[in-house]
């Protein structure tokens, strides 16, 4: 006895999915399809909890769109560096004024400034050549807090880097801390997984530590 009521849907195909299938690469569609079947299906007098389905889908979701924006971040990022570093190039020939204590001298003449975090009663400045030997030296007395710019004129001194040394003491003769801030010329640039430096010929310069161009 043929019976007419039971047929197939060929309109409704069923698709088969590992049990590791990521719920994350379902479409909406899909998504709905999913629930719907399983709640049209499930026993009324023993139904399922769907909470954990919804729940464990919208969060891979947001694996998906947080793997996304780190992947933007890390691409920008990398834009970032590639124009960092060709932004550098063009300090290649030029005088820079950086944090450091190497200071560039030619023609005998140079310039470096110190910086007081605090007054000083006394300060004394020296400038050593590559054998440590000291070739200029001047003592201040009663300094406010602040920034000084140091002039070096002496028609002795070769060509090169010299290294600036500062002394500073308060009242009580406790020593207080000082900033130099020198001039370079670079040769050169490079960029590692640290950041990007500015070659000279006494060392590196870390580009954040850059003030200023010329002088």
């Amino acid at each position: 006895m043929a019976v007419d009521g039971i047929f197939l849907n060929n309109d409704s195909q069923v698709k088969v999915v590992g049990a590791d299938y990521d719920n994350s690469e379902m479409s909406r569609e899909q998504f709905l399809q999913v629930l719907l079947a399983t709640i049209q299906w499930q026993d009324p007098l023993q139904a399922e909890d769907i909470t954990d389905f919804i729940n464990n889908t919208v969060k891979l979701r947001e694996m998906e769109v947080l793997n996304s924006f780190e992947s933007s971040v890390e691409d920008l990022k990398s834009s970032l560096k590639s124009a960092e570093l060709f932004y550098a190039t063009s300090f290649i020939g030029q005088k820079v004024l950086y944090q450091g204590n190497e200071t560039y001298v030619a023609n005998g003449k140079g310039k470096f400034y110190f910086k007081l975090e605090s007054p000083a009663s006394y300060v004394e400045v020296s400038v050593l050549d590559a054998n440590g030997n000291v070739v200029e030296k001047q003592v201040f007395s009663s300094l406010s807090a602040g920034s000084y710019p140091v002039e070096i004129d002496n028609s002795s001194l070769e060509d090169g880097y010299y290294t600036v040394s500062v002394t500073a003491k308060d009242s009580n003769g406790e020593l207080i801390d000082v900033k130099v801030d020198s001039y370079a010329m670079v040769d050169g640039v490079r960029r590692d997984d640290d950041g990007i430096y500015l070659l000279t010929s006494f060392g590196q310069i870390p580009l954040e530590n850059v003030m200023g161009i010329g002088g």
